[in-house]
């Protein structure tokens, strides 16, 4: 797979965009001599130099060095923000299109219920009960996420169910967990890989629109969301502040779609 994700040019852009990241991420201290919380009155709303690349903000921070900060917090909220609940929604899809019957209907009319309701209406809401927070975000994720997953491997599950080696199986009394984990779920769990990358998208732009509003991590980290939230007054005279946060999401987002349609085309089955 890896050879035919590679060999996607698509997948192998947002693969090398995402690396980039990690390696810039890793190297900050390397490539940046900043603190990201030090405040610096004397160095305050300066613009991009050979010195600050992306200028200081309102408190003389380097924001190279926050947006790289950043970046930590937003690939780790949005990877656990996803694949927590997608470990869910899989296990959840299996077992509803494996067994069937009052299962099946009880699985299904759960996630009725929890789809019923828009998705950001849902995280909002539940944030705005349990409190603003970054533990806080896990829990409404992991309560909503699952969803999209647990429907996608419902309806792969029904289709490989009714393959004759999966019918073989239980005449060899194979039991349920081990024709569900062995034989169904490699086969079942290709598209909801292919959907988990733009889930991320979706989950790093809900993230920072979430600390946007003030309900999601909160300062002094340097999420991106709360990033374009301190710049909000400054817009005018340092637009460098909104600019370099929004161009990160814009990043992160595009090369998580390009791997998205590499995997795609990865795991699409042979003619």
């Amino acid at each position: 797979m890896l050879h035919r994700l590679l060999r996607s040019p698509a997948g192998l852009g947002g693969l090398v965009m995402l690396l980039a990241l990690l390696i810039a991420v890793v190297a900050t201290p390397l490539v940046s001599p900043y603190d990201p919380y030090a405040l610096d009155f004397g160095n305050a709303l300066l613009p991009p130099d050979a010195t600050h690349w992306f200028g200081t903000d309102n408190f003389g921070r380097d924001i190279f060095t926050r947006v790289l900060a950043g970046a930590a917090y937003d690939l780790r909220l949005a990877t656990t923000c996803v694949f927590g609940p997608m470990l869910l929604g899989i296990l959840v899809g299996l077992c509803a299109g494996y067994f069937g019957g009052w299962i099946d209907v009880a699985l299904m009319r759960l996630t009725d219920v929890v789809w019923a309701f828009p998705f950001y209406v849902l995280v909002l809401t539940i944030v705005g009960v349990l409190g603003p927070g970054e533990g806080n975000l896990y829990i409404a994720f992991f309560l909503v996420n699952w969803i999209g997953y647990a429907r996608i491997v419902r309806g792969e599950t029904l289709v490989i169910a009714r393959l004759e080696y999966v019918q073989a199986l239980s005449i060899l009394r194979f039991g349920p967990a081990r024709t569900m984990l062995r034989h169904i779920l490699p086969n079942a769990v290709t598209p909801a890989i292919v959907y988990s990358m733009s889930d991320l998208v979706l989950t790093v732009q809900a993230v920072a629109a979430l600390s946007f509003f003030g309900l999601g991590v909160q300062p002094p980290a340097p999420e991106w969301g709360l990033l374009i939230v301190e710049s909000v007054d400054y817009m005018r005279d340092a637009p460098w502040m909104t600019i370099f946060p929004g161009l990160a999401i814009a990043f992160v987002g595009v090369a998580f779609a390009l791997l998205g349609e590499g995997l795609a085309a990865a795991l699409q089955p042979r003619g």
